[in-house]
């Protein structure tokens, strides 16, 4: 089976993430065995902070890699929104641990500066180590960083800030030494409290970003934008709620949007499916959910709001005359029917869409409903206009002598069980207004229908020449 390029973008997403998280867990592997075991060797506390820095950043690692494995996974029975806060999650445990090292890093550095400790022995592998130590940092924390903004992975960036970190932290470790080599061994502990404190800021970042996103605060701005996003729609006319949460990389936005209540269900459906487009535009990984409630629209009509109302009855009208007053309106309409539906059942109806309008359009008096049953059903019926070639001929002399008319394109005539039903096509000067034209129709209408008896119908399709 062909691969779509959505789920080729998404496999090379997943092999990208995987790759950058593995690599790290070697990265921090031989880091942590490095300085671990030059910090033994020297006995410098400031190594050893690194060593231990390090290894949480082995554990770190492989949790980010074991996260972004399962982040990935699609929704489920018991997961309808996915495993994206498993990174979330991940990166909250990282963070913890991170507090922890901390802590023990500055107990220890406050037993040497003040109840004595261990000499330090410095030597050329300390420096070595450190500075092997800042360019592989500096190498995972450029990579996993790059990842982690293309795809918006968390736990990726947690990664990054780790390494990140250790870049800074090793520079005060070689500070330190260079204090213990110059006779100031006081310096080494005061290096690993420095180091303490820059992760421990470093930690509370990423611990206050991880805890937001785990109990769902929208980030700064964003709501701002998601709505901006929304009312550059046309046809939108109000939002009435945007809700968004995010897991990983995913995020997920509920929004309850107004469309004009005259707004047919395609045309309702068209503007959503333009608000859920533009939200992907802006948020390439977002899960949106649109909601459309219909509302009064500015200026609307009282044609428009009588509309409206039989609609909702599930009613369909035409002929809707509204006859202004002084200061009210009389509305008279054509409401129809299913075919079979009893007269009193179809008076009820329009009794109580009549109620409705007056209650809901305050400025109408009074409504008059004529009843008609709707003619859905299919007519037989068979074309004779060969057969009634004269007949065709008169009204083709109908049409040609209409003023307004340029051509008279067709002329069929049908039998039906009721008569014969006349459909013409024709050129009509095309620089008539709507109610010109129609009034020429109605005339050739008319007269067409007065040439034979057995005509009961008359349709004309006029088009302009």
């Amino acid at each position: 089976m062909t691969e779509t390029p959505a789920q080729a973008a998404h496999a090379r997403m997943l092999f990208e993430k995987n790759r950058v998280a593995l690599t790290s867990v070697f990265a921090a592997i031989v880091l942590t065995s490095m300085k671990l075991g030059i910090g033994l060797w020297t006995g410098s506390l400031g190594i050893l902070s690194e060593a231990a820095h390090s290894g949480l950043d082995f554990i770190a690692a492989a949790i980010t890699y074991l996260a972004v494995r399962l982040a990935d996974r699609p929704p489920d029975k018991e997961h309808h929104f996915g495993h994206g806060k498993i990174e979330n999650f991940s990166a909250l445990i990282e963070t913890l641990l991170l507090f922890i090292t901390c802590g023990w890093i500055l107990y220890e550095a406050y037993h040497r500066l003040f109840i004595g400790g261990e000499k330090v022995d410095v030597n050329v592998w300390s420096f070595i180590i450190m500075a092997i130590s800042i360019v592989i940092d500096f190498t995972r924390s450029r990579a996993l960083l790059r990842v982690a903004k293309k795809y918006d992975s968390q736990a990726l960036e947690a990664d990054a800030i780790h390494f990140s970190s250790d870049i800074y932290s090793s520079a005060v470790v070689i500070v330190g030494l260079f204090c213990v080599m110059a006779g100031f061994p006081e310096g080494d502990a005061i290096a690993a409290s420095i180091v303490a404190m820059i992760v421990i800021w470093i930690s509370y970042r990423l611990g206050k970003r991880t805890v937001d996103m785990l109990l769902d605060r929208v980030p700064d701005g964003l709501q701002e934008k998601v709505e901006a996003g929304i009312a550059s729609v046309d046809g939108v006319r109000e939002i009435r709620s945007v809700r968004i949460r995010q897991a990983g990389a995913r995020m997920f936005i509920d929004t309850s949007i107004g469309i004009h209540r005259l707004a047919t269900f395609d045309q309702s459906h068209s503007i959503m499916d333009a608000v859920e487009n533009r939200l992907a535009e802006l948020f390439p990984r977002a899960d949106v959910v649109v909601h459309a409630e219909p509302v009064i629209g500015e200026n609307e009509e009282v044609r428009e709001a009588v509309m409206w109302l039989v609609q909702q009855a599930g009613l369909s009208a035409h002929n809707i005359l509204v006859l202004s007053t002084s200061d009210t309106y009389h509305v008279e309409l054509d409401i129809e029917y299913p075919a079979g539906t009893g007269f009193g059942r179809a008076h009820e109806l329009a009794s109580e869409v009549e109620a409705s309008i007056l209650a809901q359009v305050p400025q109408v008096r009074d409504v008059a409903v004529h009843l008609e049953e709707e003619a859905t059903h299919a007519v037989n019926g068979e074309d004779v206009s060969e057969r009634e070639a004269t007949l065709v001929t008169c009204i083709r002399d109908v049409v040609a002598k209409t003023p307004e008319v340029r051509a008279c394109v067709r002329v069929r005539c049908f039998r039906t069980s009721k008569g014969i039903k006349v459909a013409v096509g024709c050129a009509v000067n095309p620089e008539l207004t709507l109610k010109e034209a129609h009034d020429v129709v109605n005339a050739m209408e008319a007269a067409i229908s007065r040439i034979d008896p057995r005509i009961v119908k008359v349709f004309i399709h006029a088009e302009p020449d």
